[in-house]
């Protein structure tokens, strides 16, 4: 073994009394080896690729380069030399929640949007026609793709009928509240959908806790919620609002939550009815690598179930400005090393989903075109506001172009790809043109995104 041991610096994750721990009869030798066999990885092995299998605190740093190789060679085997990025705009609708995840600061108490509350606050919600006009925009400079995440406004109706039945419920657990009593209101689901469903954009939007919202109060499956929106001009689901995908660390960071079988029914229902799913992991709180195993277990049964996961994202948190920071609960999110590991291992164990996404927005230019040499392949999108991580003590920016794409991809010697949503459809991107814009969507001619006006 290795004397390159680099310590553990998350000291508060080994305070919580899980069942889960990072413990297995597996050797780190044989779990490597299957790995670069390409045989299917079980999650002993996968704990011991995430922990290099050291017998004392820290990752080995010779074991994770050898990881990171393997995944690497992979990444090459299934994808190519090809980097992906998307045309794309974050269109959240609101900042309304009352949910009171201890992991999140972008959401705001809803109790300061009604019309009654007194004192300013930060948040913000907008209309449909406020989000029909932000797409219209960005479609006029060729974006193709808008994601909506939204808060859990308890305004929020799925459509009409729905607001009928919570208006008629007499039940205080269903977290509704009639438009009338805030200051501004968000309308329903369907609504914003149909507000966003214009000039072609493709809308990423309702994940499952979202969905949740929209069927409380009724028997209404998920399938059906998904129908209602994907005739309003829903086109797929993000695998948001997973976090971790193990219910006693659920219960730790977002007790008011949709647990994990609900999460994955959701998912299965968006499947279901014919619309391609991502998935994501948000890691480096309170959980370890028991569970984040665990978690890939999850989505890769999904996908063995649906065949609609279309890339996993691994989104390191961001802990500054988040309730699990100001109350103690965490000192630091993931390190380094194990934010490779956590790609790597994703790319070898999740043997039937093509993409690992990349984030910019979470490790910043230089780390996150590292990642890209651990197995990643995908590396976002334009991404027009990034209110999410910014208001969680990000700082590595709001905005892409598509030159700073291609000079960035090419710099380390790989393809830049422009991408649909889907991956269906992709052009490379030639560094050398003079000038750089998307091409992929109805109205993207080539033109960059944000010129002078």
């Amino acid at each position: 073994m290795s004397d390159a041991v680099t310590p553990s610096v998350n000291v508060p994750r080994g305070e919580f009394d899980f069942e889960h721990r990072p413990e297995t009869d597996q050797s780190f030798e044989n779990a490597l080896a299957k790995a670069r066999a390409g045989d299917r990885l079980s999650v002993a092995d996968g704990i011991e690729l995430l922990t290099t299998g050291t017998d004392r605190s820290g990752i080995d740093r010779e074991r994770k380069e050898r990881v990171l190789e393997a995944a690497d060679r992979r990444r090459a085997e299934v994808v190519g030399e090809e980097v992906t990025f998307v045309a794309n705009l974050n269109n959240n609708v609101t900042t309304a929640c009352n949910t009171g995840c201890l992991f999140c600061n972008f959401k705001d108490r809803s109790e300061q949007f009604r019309a009654s509350h007194q004192d300013d606050h930060d948040g913000f919600t907008k209309t449909p026609a406020e989000s029909r006009e932000i797409v219209r925009d960005a479609a006029e400079r060729g974006v193709y793709e808008v994601t909506s995440v939204s808060g859990l406004h308890p305004a929020f109706a799925l459509d009409a009928e729905h607001r009928e039945i919570l208006e008629a419920s007499d039940r205080e657990d269903l977290n509704y509240r009639p438009p009338g009593e805030y200051e501004k209101d968000p309308a329903t689901y369907v609504e914003q959908i149909e507000a966003m469903s214009v000039d072609g954009v493709h809308v990423h939007s309702m994940t499952p806790e979202e969905a949740y919202h929209a069927r409380r109060g009724t028997d209404w499956s998920y399938e059906e919620v998904f129908r209602r929106l994907q005739a309003a001009g829903l086109d797929s689901v993000p695998g948001t609002a997973a976090e971790i995908l193990v219910d006693e660390v659920r219960n730790v960071i977002c007790p008011g939550k949709i647990d994990t079988g609900e999460w994955l029914e959701a998912m299965e229902a968006a499947a279901e009815v014919g619309l391609d799913t991502t998935a994501t992991i948000m890691y480096g709180h309170v959980e370890n690598e028991a569970h984040r195993v665990l978690h890939l277990d999850r989505i890769r049964e999904l996908q063995d179930r649906t065949d609609a996961v279309t890339e996993f994202v691994p989104l390191s948190f961001v802990h500054e400005e988040t309730p699990l920071a100001e109350r103690g609960m965490v000192e630091n999110g993931a390190t380094t090393h194990e934010d490779e590991l956590l790609i790597a291992v994703s790319r070898l164990y999740l043997d039937n989903v093509d993409h690992i996404q990349s984030s910019w927005v979470k490790y910043g230019d230089a780390q996150g075109l590292k990642m890209l040499t651990c197995g990643a392949d995908d590396f976002m999108g334009t991404i027009l506001s990034e209110e999410i991580t910014k208001r969680a003590g990000g700082d590595y920016g709001e905005f892409r172009s598509v030159r700073e794409y291609a000079d960035m991809i090419a710099a380390i010697g790989r393809i830049p790809v422009e991408r649909s949503t889907d991956y269906r459809q992709r052009r490379r991107v030639d560094p050398g043109a003079d000038t750089l814009g998307p091409r992929l969507g109805p109205k993207a001619d080539g033109t960059p995104i944000l010129t002078d006006r």
